[in-house]
């Protein structure tokens, strides 16, 4: 008879439920190997996925998502760090976490990427979790691929670092049909072969000298024609940089220099998902495949970023208010994109004028105060007192003083018996950018006050 089978108990089906699920629809008689060589044979789109802490936050896309659209999953161990919520910690844990396998990059991964970040500029933005897992979505590139040939060292590469390396077979076959040629004994018959193949190649060539030494005069003239558009083509050049039918095709590819996107792999070899826009701008410009939440391949990437007015310096830190460079209130909102060439494109307005109104008025003389506070009722900074805490730099003591004041306020306690909300009290904290930190005195500070 049969041996009874021992049912799995409720709480090891609910830690581990897509593990038991596999267990029991494989036969067991079933050998290893050829278990191995199913999972093999399975084609996914991608094979080793990074994933990062938002996809977890926001379980999108899905863990059954995840796991059907890749062989492997990776992550750091400082992810788990950032859940704090103890309910998407608990999700993380029993549906996620057991299909997980937990990796920290080489260091020489991390130098890598943190340098290429510093270039692009997004290392102030980007933090270290975040550096580490672009670093080993590289490690894990570098490996699939046997090296990184097809990914960029700097951020102003056109092409990629080289050609695909060479398959075993073919090298294999290239060797031995070496070695087959050079193991070949030389015969009479092929001297023979030799000779004779070298009496008609004489001949070839003292015919067509006899035709070389009578041209036709239609390809006089042909040559004649073709000198003379060379000739007007480079006096041109010289001239001024004209577009002729000889050079347009030079002039075209100098003005592009746009490299063609690379064509799509069917099978990603290793890829990031994240929706963080300043990781998938270093991603994209090293050339590493990136994914969004529905499984796509992000080819271009859109951002808006902060120029300087004044030394046109780009800030990708967006709550600046003052110049990083050259320390003045100068900072415009542009819109840039990144394609899959790694070209980082700036989309700037024509006819673009800066507002220079409310740029040079008088700054009212200050009023000193007392130890004992006697002054108190004293108000300087001019009429109604519009200059008495005039904010001009980012170091200023008022500047840091009103920063600070907003990140307590920021995190405010719902469960607060003094709380009342924005609606009641007519304060607006939304994110129109009105509610910033008022540099200067205003556009209006010039303006004639009606009596």
């Amino acid at each position: 008879m049969d041996a009874p089978v021992a049912e799995p108990t409720a709480a090891q089906s609910q830690q581990n439920p897509a593990p038991t699920t596999t267990t029991t629809t494989a036969p067991a008689s079933a050998p290893a190997p050829a278990a191995a060589a199913a999972t093999s044979t399975t084609t996914k789109p991608v094979h080793s996925l990074v994933i990062d802490a938002n996809v977890i936050i926001k379980n999108d896309p899905s863990v059954s998502t995840l796991i059907a659209q890749a062989e492997e999953l990776y992550t750091i161990p400082s992810v788990v760090s950032e859940i704090r919520d103890e309910a998407t910690r608990l999700r993380f844990q029993t549906t996620l976490m057991p299909f997980l396998k937990f990796r920290t990059p080489r260091p020489e991964s991390i130098k890598f990427v943190t340098d290429f970040a510093r270039r692009t500029g997004d290392l102030m933005v980007l933090s270290k979790p975040d550096l580490h897992l672009i670093a080993l979505t590289y490690d894990l590139e570098c490996e699939r691929n046997g090296g990184d040939w097809r990914l960029r060292k700097e951020p102003g590469q056109k092409s990629v670092n080289g050609a695909p390396p060479a398959k075993e077979g073919e090298e294999k076959e290239a060797t031995t049909d070496e070695k087959n040629d050079a193991a070949a004994p030389v015969t009479e018959e092929k001297i023979e072969e030799v000779k004779q193949v070298e009496e008609q190649l004489e001949k070839l060539d003292i015919g067509s000298q006899e035709q070389e030494t009578t041209p036709a005069p239609e390809e006089e003239e042909k040559e004649e024609e073709e000198e003379e558009e060379e000739n007007d083509g480079e006096a041109s050049d010289d001239d001024g940089e004209w577009i002729t039918p000889t050079n347009i095709k030079k002039v075209q590819a100098r003005e592009s220099a746009h490299v063609a996107p690379e064509p799509l792999q069917k099978t990603l070899q290793a890829a990031l998902i994240t929706s963080d826009m300043a990781m998938r701008n270093v991603s994209l410009r090293i050339n590493l495949n990136l994914l969004d939440s529905s499984f796509a391949r992000i080819t271009v990437l859109k951002t808006w970023v902060l120029r300087c007015h004044g030394c046109w310096k780009v800030c990708k830190d967006t709550t600046k208010q003052f110049c990083p460079s050259c320390g003045q209130p100068t900072l415009t909102r542009v819109s840039c994109t990144t394609d899959a060439a790694g070209t980082f494109t700036l989309h700037l307005k024509k006819n673009f004028q800066f507002n220079n109104r409310g740029n040079v008025y008088s700054i009212p003389k200050p009023t000193h105060g007392t130890a004992s506070g006697k002054n108190q009722n004293v108000k300087g900074g001019g009429k109604g007192g519009w200059g008495k805490e005039l904010i001009l730099a980012e170091d200023q003591k008022e500047y840091i003083r009103r920063t600070e004041e907003e990140k307590r306020t920021r995190y405010r306690d719902l469960m607060d018996d003094d709380y009342l909300p924005g609606i009641l009290t007519g304060q607006r904290q939304g994110g129109t950018g009105n509610n910033r930190i008022k540099v200067g005195a205003g556009r209006n500070v010039n303006a004639k006050k009606r009596k």
